[in-house]
């Protein structure tokens, strides 16, 4: 497997199964604070990826996976009701500025501007980019023949080649909607079914032509593709649960043990691994939903959508969703993917995502703090202080979110008084200060 000058192209789980630091790994291990082998011995090991394809050479690297930093996802992307390429250009500026720490471009708008989008998210873009080939594949098989069923495999494999090609950091490719799977579905009596826009194309494709799934039936052939643009998979979870009822069944179990044997294949292939995960989870069942990943899939990462404590948010999703996110990042869950306000109910604006990012950057932090990753604690310490000293410049500098803090800060208190306008002459840190006979500004 070669790249376009012909040489042979490695991987970073193979430099690093080799004990050859990258530079990638070094940048990882600057920006996490930890040593540099502790990243390459996870990349070797597969419990921490670093999607940076060949071809996204500006790209900041990214780490994801044990002990480091739990990272936030946001998604974007152009749909048949708002086509807008530059819309989505405008909401990739809204979450990189937000602190995303990658973006997935998930258009299903009109195909011929599928490339155009993606391609500008990925030149503009600082950070890693996730994409869903199969969205376009079934959006052009409608265009050329008027149905997602008239697919054809090679259509598929096209079509993420083409993605990797482009640059994509990671993938999307729902590898374990088995027939197998499928049949486990039918017999669970679900409330909701299938909600995975991936995974409900290719449950149709297979029911329709009665033959597997073609990313499982054909994922040598995948994990060619990968390697030859140093491609990270992130193996979809195309039967998630859509419904608090429908959380940690048979279905979703099913496709999660044949995700943790494809892992091993992609291990042993050279090429690096995530494992997506619900969804619609109760809040008593999310560390289970953890641990079962990391069990059956060998430690490999795990990226979760959510998980969403209860299906009545909408128009508040980003709570519900960065509730059981804090409680799956302090289990061991490595990337949130971002629940925006509008989710269920249509398509983000900018607002929305500025909202989704940092309600899932705070679930993060918090979540860190569980885990003792690196810093986590350090940085609170640091905003515990500043309050104490009623820094308010540094208080704002170190929150999550600095704009709305300062937002607040100059409009709830016009007059700059020392304090608050909650509490005014009574701020409780000032009194005890000087009741303890030193001065607010004063640290321990």
């Amino acid at each position: 497997m070669s790249d376009l000058s012909g040489k042979r192209t490695v991987t970073q789980r193979e430099y690093a199964r080799l004990g050859e630091i990258t530079p990638a790994m070094r940048r990882v291990a600057e920006r996490e604070g930890v040593p540099a082998e502790t990243v390459r011995s996870g990349v070797a090991q597969g419990t921490i990826v670093i999607p940076a394809n060949l071809n996204h050479r500006h790209a900041d690297p990214v780490g994801i996976g044990q002990g480091l930093r739990t990272k936030v996802n946001a998604n974007i992307g152009t749909s048949v009701e708002f086509p807008d390429v530059n819309r989505e250009q405008e909401k990739l500026q809204v979450a990189l500025e937000a602190g995303a720490d990658t973006v997935m471009d998930l258009s299903t708008g009109r195909a011929d501007e599928i490339d155009l989008c993606r391609r500008k998210i990925l030149t503009q873009s600082s950070v890693p980019v996730g994409t869903v080939p199969i969205y376009q594949a079934a959006v052009e098989a409608i265009e050329r023949r008027g149905t997602i069923l008239e697919m054809t495999v090679d259509e598929i494999f096209e079509t993420i080649e083409r993605h990797a090609a482009d640059g994509v950091d990671y993938l999307t490719v729902h590898c374990g909607v088995t027939r197998q799977a499928v049949e486990r579905l039918r017999g669970e009596g679900r409330v909701t079914d299938v909600v995975s826009r991936g995974g409900s194309f290719l449950v149709a494709w297979m029911l329709h032509h009665d033959r597997e799934n073609p990313l499982y039936e054909n994922f040598d052939r995948l994990l060619e593709i990968a390697h030859r643009y140093d491609v990270t998979l992130s193996l979809g979870d195309g039967l998630r649960p859509g419904s608090i009822a429908d959380a940690t069944d048979r279905a979703q179990v099913e496709e999660l043990l044949t995700l943790g044997e494809l892992t091993d294949r992609a291990w042993g292939a050279g090429v690096q691994v995530m494992i997506e995960g619900p969804g619609h989870v109760p809040l008593h069942q999310i560390a289970t939903n953890v641990q079962l990943e990391k069990r059956l899939c060998h430690g490999a990462p795990f990226y979760i959508l959510g998980m969403l404590v209860t299906d009545r948010g909408a128009g508040h999703d980003h709570i519900t969703g960065s509730i059981g996110g804090a409680v799956a990042a302090a289990a061991g869950a490595d990337m949130l993917c971002y629940v925006t306000p509008s989710e269920h109910l249509g398509l983000p604006d900018n607002d929305d995502v500025r909202e989704g990012v940092v309600a899932f950057r705070i679930a993060a932090h918090a979540g860190d703090l569980a885990k003792g990753v690196p810093g986590a604690w350090e940085k609170d310490k640091e905003m515990s202080e500043a309050r104490r000293a009623l820094d308010w410049e540094r208080q704002i500098a170190l929150a999550i979110d600095p704009r709305k803090a300062r937002w607040y800060r100059e409009t709830r208190n016009p007059q700059a008084i020392e304090g608050c306008t909650m509490c005014g002459d009574y701020c409780a840190m000032k009194m005890a200060a000087e009741a303890l006979g030193r001065k607010s500004f004063e640290f321990c």
